[in-house]
C-alpha cells in the first residue's frame, strides 16, 4: 500500500501561527476600541451568500464578479452560492432583510475572511481578511468626512506614517451617463491602444478602462474626459463640503480624477488611503458612498457610505514599524523543581491570573537551566521560582528578566501570599 501523500494548505490561503497571531489579536483589539469611540456596533453576516447578491450589488462587469468569485451550485437544492468576496453587499442584504434601518440610521462594522480567486502576492491572498465599516442612512458629506477622520486617527493609534489620502467624486447617475457617452466616444477614437480587456469593457463599463495598470494605455487614460468635469452643482457642493471638513481637521488630501474603485455601486465620494511601502498593492483602505445600493437590492431608498481595510496589508505596514517583532507569550513564567514544586507553582499561577497577569507554568520536569532558557524565550518580565527551598520557606524567588522597577537581572524573595499583589503592582 502506498504511503499517504502529505496534505498542504491551498495556494493563497495562509496559516497564521504564533507569535504572528498575537499581532492579529492586538490589531483586532485596537480596531474594536477605535470603532467603539465613534459609536460603531458589530454586525456579523454569513460567509456564504446567494451568488445573485454579488452579481446584482457589485456589478456583472467587474473583476470580482467576472474572474474572482468562488461560486458553486448547492447539490441539495441547486441554489447558486458564493463565498463572500466583500462585505458591503451582505451587510446591506442583512439590513434590508431585518428592517435594520426602519427606525434610525445605523453605524456598523464587520471583521472576518473574504475570498477572491486571484494571483497571490504580497498582502493579497485568496482568503484574506477585511475590516468593513458602514454608515447606513446618512446622506451628507459630514459622515463621509467622519469616516476619513476615523481612519486618520487609526493610523495615528498604530504609529503608521507614509499613508496618503486620495479622493474623487463619481457624481450621480445622470452625470455619469453624460460622462459615459463622452468617454465611449473618446475610447472609440483610441481603439488602437486599447488592450483586449479594455475593448471588452469599453461599452459595458467604460469607467473601469481608466483604472488600467497597462503602461501602454496610461497616456490615453490621462487624456480621457474626466468625470469630475461633468459634475453638477449638488455633486460639487457635496465634494467641497467634504474637503472643507477635511481641511478643518488638518487632513491632507489629493484629488485623483481617475480614482473610480472596483465596484459598480459607488456614487459621489470615493477615497483611498495608499502607501508606497507595500509594492504594487499600495491601497491600504478604500471606500466611498453608495446611495443606490439599498434600493438596488430591494430595500427602501437609503443613503450609505463605508470603507474596507485589508487586514493583511495593515499588519504588514504595522510590522515594518514595530520594534518588538515577537510579542511576549506571557508576563510571568513559573519555574519549578520536583512534583510538589510543580503543583505549588500551578496553585500560585492561578492566583496571579486572578490578579489579571498572563502566566505560563513550565510543562514537564526539565532542569532549571532549560526552564530559564524557555522563560527568557517567552518574553516574560519575571520568572517565579518554586523549588524545595521556596516551598519550605513559603517565599517564591522572583528573577526579573526584563527592565522594570526592580532592575533587569535582579532577584528577590516574595511571600507566596503577597506574590500576586506585588507582581500586579510592578509589572
Amino acid at each position: 500500500m502506498s504511503a499517504f501523500q502529505k496534505v498542504t494548505g491551498l495556494t493563497g490561503m495562509k496559516d497564521a501561527l504564533p507569535p504572528e497571531t498575537t499581532r492579529w489579536e492586538q490589531l483586532e483589539t485596537i480596531v474594536r476600541d477605535w470603532l467603539a469611540i465613534y459609536g460603531y456596533q458589530n454586525l456579523r453576516t454569513p460567509v456564504l451568500e446567494q451568488t445573485r447578491l454579488f452579481t446584482r450589488g457589485i456589478g456583472e462587469v467587474t473583476d470580482i464578479v467576472e474572474k474572482e468569485m468562488y461560486s458553486f451550485v448547492d447539490p441539495l437544492n441547486e441554489d447558486k452560492l458564493t463565498l463572500r468576496p466583500e462585505f458591503t453587499a451582505g451587510v446591506v442584504r442583512s439590513a434590508i432583510e431585518h428592517n435594520f434601518l426602519y427606525d434610525r440610521p445605523r453605524r456598523v462594522y464587520a471583521m472576518g475572511p473574504v475570498f477572491r480567486h486571484e494571483r497571490p502576492q504580497r498582502g493579497r491572498y485568496r482568503q484574506f481578511h477585511q475590516i468593513d465599516v458602514e454608515a447606513l442612512g446618512f446622506p451628507g458629506p459630514d459622515v463621509d468626512a467622519e469616516l476619513i477622520l476615523m481612519l486618520a486617527r487609526l493610523w495615528r493609534l498604530m504609529g503608521l506614517a507614509d499613508i496618503r489620502l486620495e479622493i474623487n467624486s463619481l457624481g450621480q447617475a445622470d452625470e455619469r451617463a453624460a460622462h459615459r457617452e463622452a468617454l465611449i466616444a473618446y475610447l472609440e477614437q483610441h481603439k488602437d491602444v486599447l488592450d483586449e480587456e479594455a475593448r471588452r469593457r469599453m461599452y459595458a463599463n467604460p469607467l473601469r478602462v481608466l483604472d488600467t495598470k497597462n503602461p501602454a494605455m496610461q497616456d490615453m487614460a490621462n487624456g480621457a474626459p474626466r468625470l469630475f468635469d461633468f459634475l453638477g452643482d449638488a455633486s460639487l457642493a457635496h465634494y467641497h463640503g467634504l474637503c472643507a471638513r477635511l481641511d478643518d481637521a488638518g487632513v491632507a488630501h489629493t484629488l485623483n480624477p481617475r480614482l473610480v474603485r472596483g465596484l459598480d455601486y459607488y456614487n459621489l465620494t470615493v477615497f483611498e488611503w495608499v502607501t508606497d511601502r507595500l509594492g504594487a498593492q499600495g491601497t491600504v483602505c478604500g471606500g466611498g458612498r453608495y446611495d443606490g445600493l439599498v434600493e438596488l437590492l430591494g430595500g427602501k431608498p437609503a443613503p450609505a457610505v463605508g470603507f474596507a481595510i485589508g487586514m493583511e496589508r495593515l499588519l504588514d505596514l504595522w510590522q515594518q514599524g514595530a520594534t518588538d517583532r515577537s510579542p511576549a507569550e506571557c508576563q510571568v513564567y513559573m519555574v519549578h523543581q520536583g512534583d510538589e514544586g510543580q503543583r505549588q507553582a500551578a496553585r500560585l499561577a492561578e492566583g496571579l491570573r486572578d490578579a489579571g497577569l498572563k502566566v505560563l507554568v513550565h510543562a514537564g520536569s526539565t532542569g532549571f537551566k532549560s526552564q530559564f532558557r524557555r522563560a527568557d524565550a517567552s518574553g516574560a518580565v519575571a520568572a517565579v521560582i518554586v523549588g524545595d527551598d521556596e516551598r519550605a520557606s513559603g517565599m517564591a524567588t522572583v528573577k526579573w528578566l526584563r527592565s522594570n522597577a526592580a532592575g533587569e537581572g535582579q532577584q528577590e524573595s516574595i511571600a507566596f501570599d503577597q506574590l500576586a499583589a506585588q507582581l500586579q503592582q510592578r509589572i
